[in-house]
């Protein structure tokens, strides 16, 4: 599940989508009894699976997302993003540099599990091949996979290793061509040398294993015997089956005899581009034709925000998180729970340069780094583009909720079969929206993976391009949480209440169309990167001001959920909340928000109640702040170039919203039970 890397000492694992850095994605947990069964089989298995492998290596897993929803029902997913710290002058890279170098396998030895595993990935699920697939699931062992870690670290610390790889996907095939591609160099090995734990194994089946904890490394000749010394030490299997050589060609070996001989850039770097049919799906046409005059206004928010509290998708999840270990190695800043975790990065989580150079090092600042996995799948499949552009942006908009800028970005692309046109232009337009996002916010995409064939006898998945972001907090002052702080604080609205240029108010795709009114449809909220850049520099300005106590992006069931979080998420102790009231005026707002006559042949003339409460435009922030502070902040807002609107005082034991007219109120303590316990009821 969580793959060592060749750095000095991967720090954190993060949990995602159910159905999971984690990121899971799976069916839902409270419907029809026959197949909630297998989804809660399915799902509890997966938490647990996590949590036994980054228990037993030792790495803290401390951010993630769960989406719950029926396209994941036969075909769940799971993303696993594992973050590492090392000095600039540590970075190895995965190429068989070298002519003449030895070629070691190190770690356990090669088995049947996990046989063709990446090509079991690439097909249609159906029963059928459920049963004849099943040997293509690797076997994991995490208390192995932290001895062979730690092996490559010391081995790595020498300066022996001139390139190392691990064996992922399709094995040593993939590892040895795509090594010796990178070099531009070839690789020659003998497979009779390869640790063997089954009897009579064929050259296809040791080629294509995919057995787990395995590293091919490429070691500066005449350093053999430290290879040697350090695997022993561990008492980890070890084998010298080949050398560096200058053909260009992958030649595997047996016995002597040769299997394979290839040339390493063709199948690894030059192999056919296919120009696929893409077509935009039909079902888009009643999404894009889609209009809120079918739908009555609300007339009762109390029991609506009630029951998104309570959905699996939006309720807390911490029954997930419970299990996994987020607090080992003492550097979690921000525990699992608010828009962002955070990671202290200590000076002794890095290792000793002098081992490399001999050079003298002077102390190392702390850093802290934010990490965050945002993608609403539902927005992806009702527009594509749009809802690849929402998962860059509000990924950034959680890392600036903590303090953080963007550094870098990794994504998992999550696809039904590329085969049929359709799913094809989900996939092109979605990585056109990711792209155009990730340019927005400077981050660059340093790596990822392609999951595609998600679908089952029941049809495709939803398209899912899961993004996971990491981002620089400077100084720990800068750190902020999500949950209101101290009664008293205004309560401030960062960004436009509502779209006004949206026809559908921020509730196409909404969680409150698909949970309260039973309906996945709608053009989703359109997403201004321009605006959303500003909105986040803005953000952190006011954060290292020292203003802000409290920043919550609106998301997932809009303003009136993201005030509820506020006001419930703290935990002081363990099942130990804070909760604190707030009492909310939107009158003001919804004075200002009409929409203007010019434009009301393509937008309702008045802003809906439903819309204003539950509506999810994007580019909105929730912040508090010292009351004294309330007026410089929204002052210094409007200089920068953002929309603020005080809206309430925190306090009180009730989360009170008045709309000019009418007055809804929720008591705090309801509220959290309904938010906290709902994914521990729905797995009982």
């Amino acid at each position: 599940m969580l793959k060592g890397c060749p750095a000095n000492e991967p720090s954190v694992a993060w949990w995602f989508a159910a159905g999971t850095s984690d990121g899971q994605r799976a069916g839902p947990q409270e419907e029809e009894q026959a197949a909630i069964a297998n989804n809660r089989r399915l799902f509890s298995g997966v938490v647990a699976g996590i949590a036994h492998y980054g228990n037993c290596f030792g790495i803290p897993t401390i951010a993630g997302e769960v989406y719950f929803d029926k396209s994941y029902e036969g075909n769940p997913l799971v993303n696993a993003f594992c973050l590492g710290v090392l000095r600039h002058e540590q970075i190895v890279r995965g190429a068989a540099k070298g002519v003449g170098n030895p070629v070691f396998y190190v770690g356990p030895a090669t088995g049947r599990d996990g046989l063709a595993g990446a090509a079991f990935a690439s097909q249609d699920l159906t029963d059928e091949s459920a049963e004849r697939q099943r040997g293509a699931v690797q076997v994991g062992d995490p208390f192995m996979e932290k001895l062979v870690c730690e092996a490559c670290l010391e081995l790595l610390a020498t300066g022996a290793v001139a390139g190392i790889q691990d064996m992922g996907a399709a094995g040593l095939t993939c590892s040895t061509c795509e090594t010796a591609a990178r070099a531009g160099t070839g690789i020659e090995i003998d497979l009779v040398k390869v640790p063997q734990r089954a009897s009579n194994m064929t050259p296809y089946e040791i080629m294509l294993s995919e057995s787990q904890e395995r590293m091919l490394i490429i070691v500066q000749k005449g350093h053999e015997d430290e290879v040697k010394r350090i695997f022993d030490k561990w008492d980890l299997p070890w084998a010298e089956i080949g050398r560096v050589t200058d053909t260009g060609r992958m030649v595997v070996r047996n016995n002597g005899q040769i299997c394979a001989d290839i040339p390493a850039k063709k199948l690894a770097d030059e192999s056919p581009v296919y120009q696929r049919e893409a077509r935009e799906p039909e079902y888009l046409l009643a999404v894009r034709a889609f209009r809120l005059d079918g739908v009555s206004d609300l007339t009762a928010p109390i029991p609506v925000l009630k029951t998104l509290l309570a959905w699996p998708t939006i309720a807390s999840k911490n029954w997930v998180y419970r299990q996994y270990d987020h607090m080992v190695r003492d550097g979690t800043a921000v525990c699992p729970g608010s828009d962002a975790a955070v990671l202290r990065i200590k000076e002794d989580s890095l290792p000793n340069a002098a081992e490399l150079s001999g050079a003298a090092h002077g102390q190392v600042m702390e850093k802290y780094i934010a990490l965050s996995v945002d993608c609403n799948a539902a927005y992806v499949y009702l527009d594509p583009y749009e809802g690849g552009k929402i998962a860059v942006a509000e990924s950034a908009r959680n890392l600036a909720c903590t303090g953080a800028f963007p550094l870098g970005v990794t994504d998992n692309l999550n696809f039904g079969n590329p085969f049929k046109p359709e799913i094809f232009w989900q996939l092109k337009e979605s990585v056109r929206g990711l792209a155009e996002a990730c340019r927005a916010f400077d981050a660059p995409v340093t790596g990822g993976n392609v999951s595609l064939y998600n679908q089952s006898p029941a049809g495709p998945i939803d398209p899912t391009p899961t993004v996971a972001m990491a981002g620089l907090i400077e100084r720990a002052e800068h750190i902020t949480t999500q949950w209101f702080k101290q009664d008293g604080d205004a309560v401030i609205l960062l960004g436009a209440v509502v779209d006004l240029d949206d026809p559908l108010q921020g509730l196409g795709g909404s969680s409150y169309l698909q949970r309260v009114c039973g309906l996945k449809t709608g053009t989703p909220p359109r997403c201004n990167l321009a605006a959303e850049r500003e909105l986040n520099l803005a953000l952190r300005a006011l954060i290292h001001s020292g203003v802000v106590k409290s920043a919550h992006d609106c998301s997932d069931g809009g303003l009136a959920v993201a005030l509820a979080e506020s006001c419930v998420s703290q935990q002081i102790a363990r099942d130990t909340p804070l909760l604190v009231g707030a009492r909310i005026d939107l009158s003001a707002l919804l004075a200002t928000q009409n929409v203007p006559a010019e434009r009301e042949a393509a937008a309702p003339s008045k802003l809906r109640l439903d819309a204003l409460l539950f509506g999810e435009t994007q580019g909105r922030i929730l912040i508090s702040t010292a009351a004294l502070d309330a007026v410089k902040v929204v002052e210094r807002a409007k200089l920068l170039g953002i929309k603020p609107a005080r809206i309430g005082t925190v306090g009180g034991n009730e989360l009170a919203i008045s709309t000019g007219a009418e007055q809804f109120a929720w008591p705090v303590d309801e509220l959290y039970d309904l938010w906290w316990n709902a994914i521990a009821k729905a797995m009982r």
